[in-house]
């Protein structure tokens, strides 16, 4: 089974971050919410408080197959500072593995020069951060391992190319249907 783990910072945008571990877990792969935080406790740019499922000390992420940030300020700022989080996303890159970031949280990969020649999307705004990407302005923008999404409108979409990764095109399929995402897209 498919292992990916979330990182959780205190301003995260709430559906950036919980629509995709939603699609992801209701498609049969196992995700991981960590809270950079002392404790699991980590609340939203909207004033919702989450219990991450592990704190970020207690985690060993050799295994993910994939990593993800989820947008919101100052939620990706808050993990744009944490040393720990950077090192994961770029050992994570060097090894060829898979990494998402929706929203803001692209700037990171901008940041941490792992855009490089690579096609990204992020909110409106954060453009200039992209570092060395060519900005496309769509929902979901998938390059070699990295896969970004533009904003809020696009938690679901990005959830199901997420989910893409590890399942089949039918599976998928079925989980929109089941969903009623064809539906909304009518």
């Amino acid at each position: 089974m498919a292992k990916v783990y979330q990182f959780m910072a205190d301003g995260f945008e709430d559906i950036e971050a919980l629509a995709p571990v939603d699609i992801l877990r209701r498609g049969g792969v196992e995700v991981v919410t960590v809270s950079i935080n002392s404790d699991a406790s980590v609340h939203s740019a909207h004033g919702v408080t989450m219990i991450a499922d592990a704190v970020f000390e207690d985690c060993n992420f050799d295994d993910a197959d994939l990593l993800l940030l989820p947008g919101g300020m100052p939620g990706a700022s808050n993990l744009r500072a944490h040393q720990g989080v950077c090192q994961a996303i770029i050992e994570q890159h060097a090894k060829g593995k898979r990494i998402g970031a929706i929203c803001a949280a692209p700037y990171i990969l901008g940041e941490l020069g792992l855009l490089q020649g690579k096609r990204a999307t992020c909110y409106p705004g954060f453009e200039s951060h992209l570092k060395g990407a060519t900005y496309i302005a769509e929902l979901v923008t998938i390059d070699g391992n990295i896969t970004t999404a533009e904003g809020p409108g696009a938690a679901m979409p990005y959830g199901y190319q997420l989910l893409s990764y590890f399942t089949s095109p039918d599976a998928v399929e079925a989980l929109k249907e089941g969903m009623r995402f064809n539906h909304l897209m009518e």
